[in-house]
């Protein structure tokens, strides 16, 4: 009897243990498979397929998955592995995306998938940004799900963004086709890398981006990112011809993107090119990821950029990264007087009157309701 009972104690705590292994993990993590074809790509011969979402271009064999790791070819097809599966799901100032002339002082939805369309090594997302899908934690949840969440935040915008959300683009634009008929309002943060075709057909549900440029040179793009300036570049132009409201993001890294030159290039081009009115974001540095042994960028630098920046007619130019510091307020260009003042991503204090100065009446350029 007592070996029976031995035996017995024995096989519950074996089967208790393949319930937990093999059953618990797809309820708690959302591992249930209901796969979505991808967009945006061409049949080749013999299963071979080519994704055409971003500039990759990746040709893709059966049972492979292209660089991003989240596209899948399956005895032909392309598959996107994430569609409805957010790793992450937090509630953010929208000054977090940084967006600081749209709707400030408001919250973003914001969302996630695993994998990215670049390999930057200083990523600071990089657990989620660089693993594959069955390596994060998720929850299964359908863009109408989402949405309804989204709402019942009372948040007036959706944020796809974290990793790279041109990987996860069916899943966003199936989200953001849904947010707009419910009057919420799309954004993303993004390193723009991604083709013509899918970005404007994104564009017709999106009110506004914040994209990374990462550095001025190809070299750069190459050797830290893995990616193209061009294609950047092309991105920011599109961007702006669709009407969106733009803001861009430079992450200064000190002896590899921060010499006078290019900065000066780089901030032409933006102006000839976008305006003078983009707001422009130098963001500080911090040891992160594959770069742990590089120091953060000291406050010099980045007060020379901004300098730099502003002497080249950019009106609009902040400091990231550096909480406190006087450069992360919005100052009219003409009165040179603080419109919105901030602490980190606290609005302290905002002196607008139907997006205009309240001390000179200068426009200031923006989506403030």
């Amino acid at each position: 009897m007592r070996n029976f009972l031995k035996l017995l104690f024995s096989l519950t705590i074996l089967v208790s243990f393949l319930f937990f292994c093999l059953y618990l993990p797809k309820i708690g993590l959302g591992v249930q498979e209901k796969l979505k074809e991808a967009s945006f790509y061409q049949k080749l011969d013999n299963k071979i397929l080519q994704c055409l979402l971003c500039p990759r271009r990746c040709v893709i064999a059966d049972k492979k998955r292209g660089f991003c790791g989240v596209r899948e070819n399956r005895d032909g097809i392309l598959y996107t592995l994430v569609y409805a599966k957010p790793c992450a799901i937090h509630i953010d100032p929208i000054e977090k995306k940084p967006l600081f002339h749209f709707l400030p002082s408001t919250s973003a939805f914001s969302i996630a998938t695993a994998g990215c369309n670049l390999k930057c090594k200083f990523c600071q997302n990089w657990q989620i940004s660089q693993a594959k899908p069955e390596e994060v934690d998720y929850i299964y949840l359908e863009p109408s799900d989402l949405v309804k969440r989204a709402k019942d935040s009372a948040s007036p915008t959706i944020a796809y963004t974290y990793t790279e959300p041109t990987i996860f683009y069916e899943y966003m634009l199936d989200i953001a086709k849904l947010a707009k008929k419910q009057g919420l309002r799309n954004i993303m943060h993004s390193a723009g890398h991604i083709n013509e075709e899918p970005l404007r057909q994104l564009c017709k549900y999106l009110d506004a981006a914040n994209i990374d440029l990462k550095g001025f040179s190809e070299k750069y793009y190459n050797e830290m990112s893995l990616g193209n300036l061009d294609s950047v570049l092309k991105t920011l132009k599109i961007l702006k011809e669709e009407g969106l409201w733009l803001e861009i993001t430079n992450l200064i890294l000190p002896g590899y993107n921060d010499d006078e030159d290019t900065i000066i290039k780089m901030c032409l081009w933006i102006k000839e090119n976008l305006g003078a009115d983009v707001p422009l974001h130098f963001s500080r540095f911090w040891p992160m990821y594959k770069l742990t042994a590089l120091n953060p960028t000291p406050i010099e630098t980045l007060e020379k950029a901004r300098k730099i920046a502003m002497d080249c007619g950019l009106k609009y130019v902040y400091i990231g990264n550096v909480p406190g510091i006087e450069a992360e307020n919005t100052y009219c260009p003409k009165c040179k007087k603080v419109i919105i003042r901030r602490s980190g991503y606290t609005i302290l204090e905002i002196n607008l009157e139907d997006g205009k100065c309240k001390f000179c009446g200068e426009k200031i350029a923006g989506i403030w309701h």
